[in-house]
């Protein structure tokens, strides 16, 4: 037996008890006849000690020790003279007398320390040994917690855990696929899953009408701190449900989740559509523990024939910054550089100081009255004491700069607090986006979502089957933009929570002519759906029921809920900005043998 205890569980009550402890050395303190070991697990510290007046021998050999040895000790529990209240083994020591090393260690590269002198680039590449430190150790135990409550809180709703394939077929929607050659069927290759989207719509086909799964997917995609080229989902799909049963559900699991970790109550979440969004936050996953939602002055602000900057935008809008009209210009004009960097790209800010005696002072007195700034606090929601910041342009640029200033400001001011959730959902999205480079309609979220059809006007919804014939009778795709299809809603809702999207599904198409529609919509060839899709068509006709789901994102919702915004501390073995694991250093070559039985050449060049 290597250990009786572990280094986190004995107390007082254990004084006089015969001991066995295993563990890591965290250090040392030798006072000549006396020498104090804190013995760290998993679970704790431990202190020990040896002393030259009882045990000359261990004494000794606990001398030789040096930080990370891992050894055994035997003895008694006995009381500490000096207490610490900051341990829970704070009021025991262990009395030594047996010592064994178990194995030596070299000095490690970083002290093994809630406060390390690492880099974050020498942790990865030693993550072995960063994951000895309690914050990193305690983020993965804390991932640990949270999936099993994950399980077991869908397991009493009725859910099945059932796992879907890896090597599946590369489909070309969505970000790159990493792609995986196979030997034994010569110049074909397998792609890992994006995610298991059309095994979990099967699954609904096949009757299992409550799946989820934990489940890794792949994408070959730029990385960010929230983004990893391979992460981890909670993956769940109902048969026979519709929107409000989905967001029924999970309000459910994530309240649990809340008030399990923070003691935060259940509540209902706030819904909000796309188009607010857009309009308020200038983003589809908007941060609301702070306001500052936007105000449009564009008509009022275009009034001053003699101001060129707002005559020739398309979108003026702006935010009421709290209590910030004491700003210098100083500091004003630091933000305008701020956001005139090239990560926002913008011209530059009209500012407009409304003063806590009412009065307003501003960048643009001149060409505007006080009614004026009067009418753009009230559209900003600015009070005295606030500082109102504008930006003019092209609409979506414009709201999209304004974003990230508002959360720039945001998190200066403090009003980003770590220990405050504010969820919320996100419907009715765009169904398609058009790109102008490839004069295609692209799906916004992905081509199984199911469009609200219903929520056109009769006219709108005849011209749309109109379409939907015209490429049922022609080869022809579309080619241009169409003002019905461009308002087409989709049965898609995301959750959102401190400004970051958790979670995100759809109501999905169940039947093949709908899905035909979709796949010419954007821009499949029949030929080309039949080959890439085909299998999941031929499945609706056996009688597919109405099915919907969603995904989490369990690495960044793990994170958030343990108050951080980056998910590597909380994934035992992340890959860095390049995606490159440094401890294994992969990805790496491989030998030309294994390269010919793959039939693969290489041209570098």
């Amino acid at each position: 037996m290597y250990r009786s205890h572990n280094c986190g569980e004995l107390t007082a009550a254990n004084i006089n008890q015969e001991v066995t402890l295993a563990g890591w050395v965290q250090k040392s303190r030798d006072k000549g006849f006396m020498n104090w070991v804190d013995l760290r697990d998993r679970y704790g510290i431990t202190q020990l000690l040896f002393d030259n007046r009882t045990d000359k021998d261990t004494f000794e050999k606990s001398r030789t020790l040096g930080r990370e040895f891992v050894i055994q000790v035997k003895g008694k529990v006995i009381e500490r003279e000096s207490k610490n209240k900051n341990m829970a083994t704070g009021d025991i020591e262990i009395l030594v007398s047996e010592l064994t090393v178990l194995n030596a260690a070299i000095t490690p590269p970083f002290t093994i320390e809630d406060e390390t002198d690492g880099g974050e680039e020498t942790r990865m590449k030693f993550r072995y040994l960063d994951i000895r430190r309690n914050p990193v150790k305690n983020a993965l135990l804390f991932r640990h917690k949270v999936a099993m409550e994950v399980r077991n809180y869908l397991s009493k709703k009725g859910f099945c855990e059932i796992e879907t394939p890896v090597l599946i077929k590369s489909t070309p929607e969505g970000a790159r696929d990493f792609i995986v050659p196979s030997r034994m069927n010569k110049g074909e290759f397998y792609a890992l899953p994006q995610s298991p989207q059309t095994f979990k719509q099967l699954l609904m086909v096949g009757g299992m009408d409550k799946y989820f799964q934990i489940v890794k997917c792949f994408r070959d995609e730029d990385l960010r701190a929230d983004r990893q080229p391979e992460f981890t989902q909670i993956d769940c799909e109902m048969a026979f449900v519709e929107q409000k049963d989905i967001i029924r559900m999970f309000e459910g699991l994530t309240n649990h989740l809340l008030n399990k970790f923070h003691n935060i109550p259940k509540k209902r979440f706030p819904v909000i559509t796309y188009d607010y969004a857009m309009r308020t936050y200038g983003n589809d996953k908007p941060d609301i523990r702070f306001g500052m939602k936007f105000g449009e002055i564009t008509k009022d602000a275009k009034r001053a024939k003699d101001f060129s900057i707002f005559q020739k935008a398309e979108l003026v809008v702006g935010i009421a910054v709290p209590n910030c009209a004491t700003y210098s210009r100083k500091q004003i004009d630091e933000l305008i550089d701020w956001v005139k960097r090239p990560q926002v790209g913008a011209d530059g800010l009209i500012w407009v100081k409304y003063e806590t005696d009412g009065t307003f002072k501003s960048s643009v007195d001149k060409f505007y009255t006080e009614e004026n700034f009067k009418f753009w606090a009230l559209k900003t929601q600015a009070i005295p004491g606030d500082l109102m910041l504008f930006m003019c342009g092209d609409v979506h640029k414009t709201r999209t700069r304004l974003s990230t200033l508002r959360m720039e400001l945001a998190t200066r001011l403090n009003l980003r607090k770590p220990d405050q959730y504010a969820p919320l959902w996100v419907v009715d999205f765009p169904l398609f986006e058009w790109d102008e480079e490839s004069k295609r309609y692209h799906a916004m979220h992905h081509p199984f979502t199911s469009p609200k059809i219903k929520a056109l006007t009769a006219k709108q919804q005849k011209h749309l089957y109109e379409v939907f014939d015209l490429l049922k009778n022609t080869a022809e795709l579309l080619q241009e933009r169409d003002p019905v299809i461009d308002r087409l809603k989709a049965n898609a809702y995301d959750m959102v929570l401190n400004g970051n999207e958790i979670g995100g599904g759809s109501i999905r198409i169940h039947d093949k002519q709908t899905q035909s529609y979709m796949f010419s919509l954007l821009g499949f060839t029949k030929e080309q759906a039949q080959n890439q899709f085909g299998f999941l068509m031929d499945a609706f006709q056996y009688g597919a029921p109405p099915h919907g789901g969603l995904a989490f994102g369990l690495d960044r919702l793990v994170a958030i809920l343990g108050g951080q915004e980056t998910i590597r501390d909380f994934i035992a073995f992340p890959k860095n900005n390049s995606g490159r694991d440094v401890m294994i250093d992969a990805p790496s070559a491989i030998d030309n043998a294994q390269l010919n039985e793959l039939h693969i050449k290489l041209d570098l060049k």
